[in-house]
């Protein structure tokens, strides 16, 4: 299939634009890979430190035998259970790599944390900035520089993008991802949103509450609803850095360990002295046009425009909200997941799941086929999916859509046009998430309700004084300010509102992850209130015009009266040196440095 135009002319400009800087990356590049290896290349105390804790075997293979070394840099913990299954990970990869004639290190660990956990508590104001944390991290664990090939364990929010970023900052190693899968299906996303907006009313207590989360958060695996985690994994099986679809099948079955293994054998055949495939060789621009296009197809989570601006930063590649704006008015929506349908991911992967997806876009001209991956097979490999069977498993093509109400062919899409808007006006630039917005709430024009924080929104709505129509704007969220955090608190009280027939909507320079659900939300405002931005000019009782039809959003006060504004100041209370405790002091150097949302809200540039 001939690429589509939109597509080929969105590379070419992302091309021109990163060209100098694309170039001296992939220059880093030819010039770390022509070293010696690092055990022929170091001193010898060096090697021996950087052996010593190995199996004697292993240690004489890797030095005297000179057979490859794999590097496991792993998020593992379990207080994430999506992450509790990657704890007997590493021996798994080790007796793989000896099958194969390698060895294996655990090159280190990366911190991963939890936003449901934390949401709505001062530890969400570290969310954000864990991603340069773990990509830190990451790379803290490869300076080693003992490695031929790297594999990363990590699924969830930040802990993706972050490995990525410091995986890329090592663009010289071969490199596989490797998923461990989403919990099996607990209460539906649907009854579980149900019983937070009853909560919410006051109309039940937390005994059903808590009753009801437990239920829906019940095992190990990741949450089972399409938010950022389970977005990072569509994103990296589009990216071609995955064994093909091996991003949701769940933890704990025989399949899943043998696609672990795979990955072992995957990387092996990337090596130098193989194919050889490194990672920022893989991620090039038409590698990020792909994870873009995937994004917009199944009405990912919001907060890739944010951490793909970085992800492409890291490889050399500039690319912004209009980018993404662009592609989105040609590729389909193909597919529903809570909170943009009522199916979980668990029904997506047995609809034809990632390898659905990417088959039908390759099909349509919306992605690049030729591009490199870490199969030799390429992109198309991509649309295959794995079958357990006696000794193993086997690969099949992917057939036909297995329910139409979750994913449906190109040719007939749930929407002509992808998940993700970008908005543009006097109150500056935003995107909403449009897939799970019904089409009468795509414009909303109310006086606006200005709020500090999100636990003032919660007062005010517990106190009934939110019974109207209104543009609720929550400033003060950006990343300089406090980190940026996620404002998923907002959704159940603004839900209620909107289900007792008021016109509602969220503006907010903070973020919510596409977990708005069905009330519209422009999130992300740059430039932020903090750093001058014009929601520091709002005032309750302004008209506000959200439109994500129009692409548009405005507040409706004369130019004259607008531009002779003096913008608010952050309340004290809610200031950095206020903000301690908790740990939060300690970020105080990444929020003062830190890029704009639309610039990936870098703190390394």
């Amino acid at each position: 299939m001939k690429l589509h135009s939109t597509v080929d002319r969105v590379t070419e400009r992302i091309r021109e634009r990163s060209r100098d800087s694309r170039a001296a990356y992939l220059g880093l590049i030819d010039q770390m890979t022509q070293r010696q290896r690092g055990a022929d290349r170091m001193g010898c105390a060096n090697v021996a430190h950087a052996f010593a804790g190995m199996p004697t075997g292993d240690r004489f293979k890797v030095v005297a035998e000179r057979v490859p070394n794999l590097g496991i840099v792993t998020a593992y913990n379990d207080m994430l259970s999506a992450h509790a299954p990657y704890a007997g990970y590493p021996d798994i990869i080790k007796h793989e790599a000896r099958s194969l004639g390698a060895t294996a290190q655990v090159a280190g660990g990366t911190p991963a944390m939890c936003d449901g956990v934390t949401q709505g508590t001062p530890g969400m104001e570290l969310s954000l900035f864990s991603r340069d944390t773990i990509a830190m991290g990451a790379a803290i664990a490869l300076s080693h520089d003992v490695f031929d090939g790297a594999l990363m364990l990590g699924i969830c929010d930040k802990i993706v993008p972050g490995l990525l970023i410091g995986a890329l900052h090592f663009g010289h190693l071969p490199t596989v991802f490797v998923p461990a899968g989403p919990m099996t299906s607990g209460l539906s996303n649907k009854d579980k949103a149900k019983v937070r907006e009853q909560a919410a009313q006051g109309l039940v207590g937390r005994k059903e509450l808590m009753e009801a989360e437990q239920k829906a958060y019940h095992a190990q695996g990741t949450c089972t609803f399409y938010g950022t985690a389970n977005s990072n994994q569509m994103l990296l099986e589009a990216m071609g850095l995955h064994v093909p679809s091996a991003a949701f099948v769940t933890p704990g079955t025989a399949l899943r360990e043998q696609l672990t293994r795979e990955a072992v054998r995957t990387l092996m055949g990337i090596l130098p002295q193989r194919r050889f495939a490194p990672i920022g060789r893989i991620v090039d621009e038409r590698c990020i046009v792909n994870a873009m296009a995937a994004l917009l197809a199944t009405g990912g989570s919001t907060n890739h425009l944010i951490h793909w601006v970085a992800v492409a930063r890291s490889a050399g590649i500039h690319i912004d909200w209009d980018d993404f704006a662009t592609l989105s008015e040609v590729v389909p929506l193909l597919s529903r997941v809570y909170p943009n349908g009522s199916a979980d991911v668990n029904a997506f992967q047995a609809a034809g799941g990632t390898g659905f997806v990417i088959r039908e876009l390759l099909d349509a001209g919306l992605m690049h086929e030729d591009v490199l991956t870490v199969r030799e097979g390429g992109l198309r490999e991509q649309t295959r999916v794995p079958v357990e069977g006696e000794g193993g498993f086997s690969w099949q093509e992917t057939g036909a859509s297995g329910d139409l109400s979750v994913c449906r062919p190109a040719t007939e899409p749930f929407s002509p046009i992808g998940g993700l808007k970008l908005l543009r006006g006097n109150l500056g630039r935003a995107v909403i998430k449009v897939s799970a917005v019904p089409d009468d709430r795509h414009v909303i024009e109310a006086p606006a309700r200005v709020f500090d924080s999100q636990e003032q929104l919660q007062k005010a709505f517990s106190a009934g004084e939110m019974e109207q129509d209104m543009v609720c704007v929550v400033r003060w969220q950006g990343p300089r300010a406090n980190g940026m955090p996620e404002l998923h608190k907002l959704t159940p009280p603004l839900a209620v509102l909107q289900g007792k027939g008021f016109r509602v909507a969220l503006v907010t320079d903070g973020r919510m992850s596409g977990a708005s659900g069905n009330v519209p939300a422009a999130i992300h405002v740059s430039p932020e209130a903090l750093a001058g931005g014009p929601l520091a000019k709002v005032r309750d009782g302004d008209l506000v015009r959200l439109d994500a039809n129009a692409g548009t959003l405005e507040v409706l006060v004369p130019a004259a009266e607008w531009d002779g504004r003096e913008n608010a100041t952050m309340p004290p209370a809610l200031t950095v040196e206020s903000g301690r405790g908790m740990g939060r002091e300690l970020f105080a150097g990444m929020r003062r440095n830190a890029t704009t949302a639309e610039e990936g809200a870098c703190t390394w540039l």
